[in-house]
């Protein structure tokens, strides 16, 4: 057999078999094995009580003389509102600014903390250090090096800003109504310093409760370089292991803050 016959044949036989394997072949992820943990972004986004809301403001959205179809717009908005990421920095003047967060603290395996019972009997209530024991003799893993997510079930309020963040005020006044649960600071400290974690998501407006004065949560975790997602949606048959969870913030340089992009890529 000459070489060139080998040739033939073995070029013969991938143009036979080729198609079939690009058939039954699958893609690295089904649809529906990818989660979306985002809230869009619109005039409804929830934001701190003083700060003004997301603004989409269309500057162009028709044929051109040219007649070709052209959309435009612009948008303005605070770092801290919506589906968003707390960079270290903001609450630690050494700590890391947006675009200096690794990417290793925003891709992991990621777990969910369901405490929404106790949120729902206690507007307030502060995520500790046993109920995240609990979640490790239940689920036998430990939370070490893990995304955390807790979920409270607020995100199921979101379009009702009043149970979602205790009062439908603005302004300075309406600070001292809010009413939401968060993270127990004693709990931040250990997530930070014995379980190392990535980082750390809750479904409210903040990481620390509605009626924290000090943010010791935020404090205890960012001096650690450990950062919070905060409005992040959490639904209610997010599994509590077997996923990984991919977050990320638009790359603003010397941000203390800034919207992000949240995933799930649940395991099959």
């Amino acid at each position: 057999m000459t070489l060139l016959s080998s040739f033939r044949r073995v070029t013969l036989r991938l143009a036979l078999t080729l198609p079939l394997v690009l058939a039954s072949a699958e893609p690295a992820f089904a649809a529906d094995t990818i989660r979306d943990l985002t809230h869009a972004f619109d005039a409804q986004t929830i934001y701190w009580p003083t700060e003004p809301g997301f603004v989409l403001q269309q500057e162009k959205n028709g044929v051109t003389e040219r007649g070709y179809f052209y959309a435009s717009n612009r948008f303005a908005a605070p770092e801290h509102g919506g589906t968003h990421i707390d960079a270290p920095h903001h609450f630690s003047k050494p700590g890391q600014t947006v675009e200096q967060i690794p990417l290793t603290r925003l891709v992991g395996d990621g777990v969910c903390v369901d405490v929404s019972r106790r949120c729902a009997a206690d507007p307030d209530y502060l995520v500790t250090v046993e109920d995240l024991r609990d979640w490790e003799a239940e689920h036998g893993g430990s939370l070490e090096d893990k995304i955390v997510l807790l979920r409270t079930g607020y995100a199921a309020h979101l379009g009702d800003r009043t149970a979602y963040l205790g009062t439908s005020k603005t302004g300075e006044a309406a600070v001292q109504e809010l009413h939401f649960p968060g993270l127990d600071p004693t709990a931040a400290e250990w997530l930070a310093t014995k379980r190392r974690v990535k980082s750390v998501g809750i479904d409210t407006a903040s990481i620390d409760n509605g009626p924290s004065q000090m943010f010791q949560s935020h404090v205890n975790l960012f001096r650690h370089n450990v950062p919070a997602l905060e409005n992040v949606a959490l639904p209610a048959d997010l599994p509590p292991r077997g996923f990984r969870v991919v977050a990320l913030p638009m790359k603003i340089a010397g941000g203390s803050g800034a919207p992000c992009r949240v995933i799930a890529i649940v395991a099959e």
